[in-house]
C-alpha cells in the first residue's frame, strides 16, 4: 500500500490572469481524512476537479493512488460527490442509484444490492420507491453520498459535504465517513466549515486566493499555536475556583478570568508564565484537578495565518463563485 493515496506538487490551473489555484503542493497520506479548506472561491472546488480529471492543470503533477495520473482507471477506484449534484429528478432513488452503480462498473444485480445497503445505512430506505424530486435537499444529498460510495471506492473525494445539511443529517453523513476511515478509505473534502472539519480531520490544508496558507497534521498545527498566555484549569472544589478569582493570585499573575463548561480560562499578564502559575497554585494549596494551556480552535488558526482574507468564509472573491470556475 502506498504511503499517499493523493499527492499534488507543484499545480497550477489559470483563467487569463485569474489565478485559481497557484502552485499548490500536498500530500494525502494513505486510510486518512484530509481537508482542502478556505473560503468560498478559494481553488477547493478547481483542486478536487483537477483531481477527477474535470479539469486539467496548467502546469504541476498529480499522482493518485499507486502512481496513476487523473483519469479513467484512477476513477474506477475513486468515489466523488460534486459540490453541484448531479441526480435525475424524476427516477425513483433506488433505480438512480442502481443505474449509477451500474455506470461505475458494477453488474445490475450488485449495484441493486449495494444501492439497498445504502439506502439502509443512511437511513433513507423508506424513501427508495419515490422519485429524487421528491426528497428534501439533505436525503438528496445522502443520495449522492451513496452514489459516490456504491461501488465500493478506495479513495473518497467530497467536495462540500456538509452545506447546507441539517445537523441531524450531517450527524448521519459525519459518522459514514468516519466508519470509511476505520474501513481503511483515504477520505479528501473540502469545506469552508471549520467546526465540522475539525471534528474530524487527521490533515489540513488551508488554502486562500488560490494558494497555500498552511499544511499539516491537525494535532501538530493546534500544538505549534497553543496560546502560551491562556490556561484552563479545573477544581476539585468550588471554593477553590472562587478564591482564585478574589485573592492575590489574581493581582499578580492574571489579567483576567472566565467561567467556561470546560472550566476557568485564564489570561495571564504580560511577564507571568504557566509554570509560575502553576507553582503558585500548589504553594496555596489548591485542588487542582487539571492544569492546560488552551488549544486553539481550528477557526482561530485559520484567522491567524489567512488573516483579512478570512474575514468572511462564504464571500465570494473577483466576482467568481466557488461552484463555476474558482
Amino acid at each position: 500500500m502506498a504511503d499517499f493515496s493523493v499527492r499534488v506538487s507543484n499545480v497550477t490551473k489559470q483563467y487569463g490572469d485569474f489565478v485559481a489555484v497557484g502552485d499548490l503542493s500536498f500530500d494525502v497520506p494513505t486510510g486518512s481524512i484530509y481537508g482542502i479548506l478556505g473560503p468560498n472561491g478559494a481553488g477547493k472546488t478547481t483542486t478536487l476537479r483537477m483531481l477527477n480529471d474535470i479539469l486539467k492543470p496548467d502546469t504541476g503533477k498529480i499522482e493518485l493512488l499507486d502512481g496513476l495520473a487523473p483519469g479513467s482507471e484512477a476513477a474506477k477506484r475513486i468515489g466523488y460527490l460534486p459540490e453541484e449534484r448531479g441526480l435525475y429528478p424524476k427516477m425513483k432513488v433506488a433505480e438512480v442509484l442502481r443505474f449509477l452503480g451500474e455506470l461505475r462498473g458494477l453488474g445490475r444485480k450488485q449495484a441493486a444490492k449495494q444501492a439497498s445497503s445504502w439506502l439502509e445505512r443512511l437511513k433513507i430506505s423508506d424513501w427508495r420507491d419515490n422519485k429524487v424530486q421528491d426528497l428534501s435537499k439533505g436525503m438528496q444529498q445522502k443520495v449522492q453520498f451513496a452514489a459516490a460510495l456504491i461501488h465500493d471506492p478506495e479513495v473518497l473525494i467530497l467536495d462540500e459535504p456538509w452545506s447546507g445539511l441539517d445537523p441531524i443529517n450531517a450527524s448521519v453523513l459525519k459518522e459514514t465517513v468516519l466508519a470509511q476511515k476505520e474501513a481503511g478509505r483515504t477520505i479528501l473534502f473540502s469545506t469552508h466549515l471549520m467546526e465540522q472539519a475539525e471534528q474530524i480531520c487527521d490533515y489540513v490544508c488551508i488554502i486562500a486566493q488560490g494558494r497555500k496558507a498552511v499544511e499539516g497534521k491537525l494535532a501538530d498545527l493546534k500544538q505549534e499555536a497553543s496560546m502560551d498566555d491562556a490556561i484552563k484549569l479545573r477544581f476539585t472544589e468550588a471554593k477553590d475556583e472562587e478564591r482564585i478569582q478574589s485573592g492575590s493570585l489574581a493581582d499578580e499573575y492574571f489579567s483576567s478570568a472566565e467561567a467556561t463548561s470546560e472550566g476557568l480560562v485564564l489570561k495571564l499578564k504580560s511577564g507571568k508564565s504557566s509554570p509560575e502559575l502553576l507553582s503558585a497554585l500548589i504553594e496555596g494549596e489548591y485542588g487542582i484537578s487539571s492544569f492546560e494551556r488552551m488549544e486553539p480552535t481550528l477557526h482561530q488558526i485559520f484567522v491567524d495565518r489567512v488573516g483579512a482574507q478570512a474575514d468572511n468564509l462564504v464571500a465570494p472573491r473577483s466576482g467568481r463563485r466557488e461552484g463555476g470556475d474558482a
